[in-house]
């Protein structure tokens, strides 16, 4: 599952990137029109007290793919410019807002105004969707002028649905569809139909200012698919150079009681509609993504497709009931410890071991 990164030039969203992967985009290579593309650990504190637990060999997050992709030039409008494949295919969308001020880089808008800045964001993904709802339309009604094909013409039908949504300047976001017109519009990958994570990067002096106050926030607030939150990129790349305790020192002067950084990714996995399930054991606890509501046949295959194929049984264990019991031995004694077979739903924190036939 993979995450497009897109700002305004200047808004610090390879900045962004480069916290939340640890990679540098200055060191990469490649050209600079072509996204970077990183991994970022999940924090899950679940996690970590299950390798205090049984004090594993090796311990392994989740993690989530981002990809940062050239930022929208101010000039910018309507072009193909931005059907990049890192774009189009994400699965969700994080974009940066340039909350600082700074003599050094001036705001290709003359103005610092996050809110501004978004609503320009989001009327370039609209017409980039207006325009393959308009293609695609025209190819559909030549085709139906030819024949008669119940299939094209039900698809002619939502295409006009979206046209009518992205002509009123909204966003698909703002549309409900069913399962079945959800999933044919997946293969469209529309920009204004994917959950959107919007991130102001503030300046070290508006760290204890709200930047999503006003009247035009509280729309945005209440529209569907849409999280916010705030970073200071300055602040989180000084906290990434420390080590825990002088980290912990730092963020208490400055009155913050998390990371910027953690919070982003785990908003963005929450978005992307995912949890995490775990196996334990003495060589290894790991967590896994699965996407909310999938069974256990399929989060089995996650892990790998023999353990699919030879499914017999999923021992489950909520993540509560093995911290409170200590052990998984003990939670059979209390009969928490479940079987399930392939249709169990997980949830997350789950811990899982599944029997199966090599």
């Amino acid at each position: 599952m993979e995450v497009g990164i897109m700002g305004l030039a200047g808004s610090g969203k390879t900045a962004v990137f480069a916290l939340l992967t640890g990679q540098d985009p200055g060191t990469a290579g490649g050209r600079r029109d072509a996204a970077h593309v990183g991994m970022a650990k999940v924090p899950d504190p679940r996690l970590d007290a299950l390798a205090t637990m049984y004090q594993p060999r090796k311990t392994t997050p989740a993690t989530v793919r981002f990809a940062d992709v050239p930022g929208i030039p101010d000039e910018h409008r309507g072009d193909d410019s931005l059907n990049l494949p890192e774009l189009r295919t994400a699965d969700a969308l994080l974009v940066v807002l340039r909350g600082f001020a700074s003599d050094a880089v001036p705001h290709p808008k003359g103005s610092i105004d996050p809110l501004r800045d978004l609503e320009h964001i989001e009327e370039e993904f609209i017409l980039q969707d207006q325009m393959v709802v308009e293609r695609r339309l025209d190819r559909v009604r030549r085709d139906l002028g030819k024949r008669r094909d119940p299939e094209l013409e039900r698809e002619r039908d939502l295409l006009k649905r979206c046209l009518a949504v992205l002509e009123q300047a909204l966003p698909l976001r703002a549309e409900t569809f069913d399962d079945t017109e959800a999933k044919k519009l997946r293969g469209f990958t529309f920009l204004s139909l994917k959950p959107m994570l919007v991130v102001v990067n503030v300046g070290e002096d508006d760290l204890a200012a709200n930047p999503f106050s006003g009247a035009g926030w509280t729309d945005w607030a209440s529209r569907p698919g849409l999280a916010f939150t705030r970073v200071c990129a300055t602040i989180e790349a000084e906290l990434a150079e420390l080590d825990g305790d002088d980290a912990t020192a730092f963020m208490a002067d400055l009155g913050v009681t998390d990371r910027a950084v953690d919070r982003i990714i785990g908003e963005s996995y929450r978005l992307l509609g995912l949890i995490s399930f775990f196996t334990v054991g003495d060589d290894e606890c790991r967590a896994w993504s699965i996407l909310d509501g999938t069974q256990a046949l399929d989060a089995a295959g996650a892990i790998h497709s023999d353990i699919q194929r030879g499914f017999i049984r999923a021992e489950v264990v909520p993540y509560a009931e093995l911290l409170d019991a200590g052990s998984l031995a003990v939670c059979r004694q209390r009969g928490t410890l479940r079987l399930e077979g392939k249709t169990y739903r997980v949830v997350d924190g789950d811990i899982v071991h599944f029997r199966f036939n090599v």
